[in-house]
């Protein structure tokens, strides 16, 4: 609230209380209309005829003090002891301390970067070096050498008596009773081991070597001949595998048994009624022919004529004779799995007489 005094007088009267009449106490009563004082001289200034609410009242009847100064200048009234900086100043001296501090960094990155390369130069000596492309040392390895068994051209070892009959017993299954070896034999003549039609048809598809052997089997009821026949290549073999098959069921020929010493036994072989099979592995025709000892006809069904059978060509000639002949060749090519057949054929009628071992 501002308060405006009646004259110059009242303005040295103490402030009223708060609700109390503006005018002095006993004076005479203001006059009608409006007063002069309400429109301040134009002499006197409007600043000293404003008083704060918060400033002590001025004693009573004092002396009008002379009029005040003239204000002092605006920059004057924040004037202090110290001098301020002028902010342009102050903008300067940050703005150097950052670049100062940004190119601190910068050679320390710098510094950090050149130790990375450092370290990776001592650690790769040709970074720029062409990778290049290293065999595995097993692949590079020299692998053990096969022998392509499916023609003669590739695998010209002779067989021998030796390497397909070693000793005087044929152990085929480990833990179970070995065949005992009588008689073997080895020829040039392939019709030495057949007869008929049979023993024309491997002459013209090239056989020159059979090699075979006369064993009795496990428990002493059996005799069995078996054998390889070396022919060409696998075609011609096929051949004879699918052409025998024929001869035997119109009687155009047979196997011969291998018939050894006088009184070895081994002569049955030669004239019982006999249970064969054969089968194709490259050029190699591989066969076997079982008699019961007794010379009483085989039947198709016997199961320990076929347990014989498979003994003999799969698992000793196939997987054992020719197998070891593959894996010591030098060709790489493998050879495919063996296909076989087998039929049965009369005995011998006492016309076909083998030659001695």
């Amino acid at each position: 609230m501002v308060y405006r005094y009646e004259s110059d007088e009242d303005a040295f009267a103490e402030y009223p209380d708060d609700g109390s009449d503006l005018s002095v106490p006993g004076g005479p009563p203001p006059p009608a209309g409006p007063s002069p004082s309400r429109f301040p001289t134009p002499s006197l200034r409007r600043t000293n005829q404003i008083a704060l609410p918060s400033s002590p009242p001025p004693p009573a009847r004092a002396e009008i003090p002379p009029a005040a100064p003239p204000a002092a200048p605006r920059d004057q009234v924040y004037s202090s002891a110290e001098p301020i900086e002028p902010s342009s100043r102050r903008g300067g001296g940050r703005l150097w301390q950052v670049l100062i501090g940004g190119a601190a960094v910068l050679v320390l990155l710098a510094l950090c970067g050149l130790g990375a390369a450092a370290l990776l130069v001592e650690r790769d000596p040709q970074p720029q070096a062409t990778p290049t492309y290293q065999p595995n040392a097993a692949a590079s390895a020299p692998t053990e050498e096969r022998q392509d068994l499916d023609s003669r051209d590739t695998d010209q070892a002779p067989l021998t008596a030796k390497e397909l009959f070693p000793a005087k017993e044929l152990k085929v299954t480990d833990g179970q009773p070995g065949y005992q070896v009588l008689t073997k034999h080895s020829s040039g003549s392939c019709a030495v081991a057949a007869t008929g039609e049979v023993a024309d048809l491997l002459v013209r598809l090239g056989c020159n070597q059979v090699v075979r052997a006369t064993l009795r089997a496990p428990g002493g009821d059996h005799l069995v001949t078996t054998g390889l026949f070396n022919l060409t290549d696998k075609v011609s073999a096929e051949r004879a595998r699918d052409r025998i098959r024929q001869l035997l069921d119109e009687r155009q020929g047979r196997f011969r048994g291998l018939v050894g010493k006088e009184g070895d036994g081994t002569e049955v072989v030669a004239t019982a009624p006999a249970r064969v099979g054969w089968q194709v592995r490259g050029h190699y025709l591989a066969y076997a022919l079982v008699v019961r000892t007794d010379g009483v006809a085989v039947k198709s069904g016997d199961t320990t004529i076929r347990e014989i059978l498979f003994d003999m060509i799969e698992l000793h000639l196939s997987r054992g004779v020719l197998q070891r002949r593959a894996d010591g060749g030098t060709a790489a090519q493998p050879t495919v799995a063996p296909t076989g057949s087998s039929g049965s054929q009369s005995g011998s009628t006492g016309d076909d007489e083998l030659p001695g071992d």
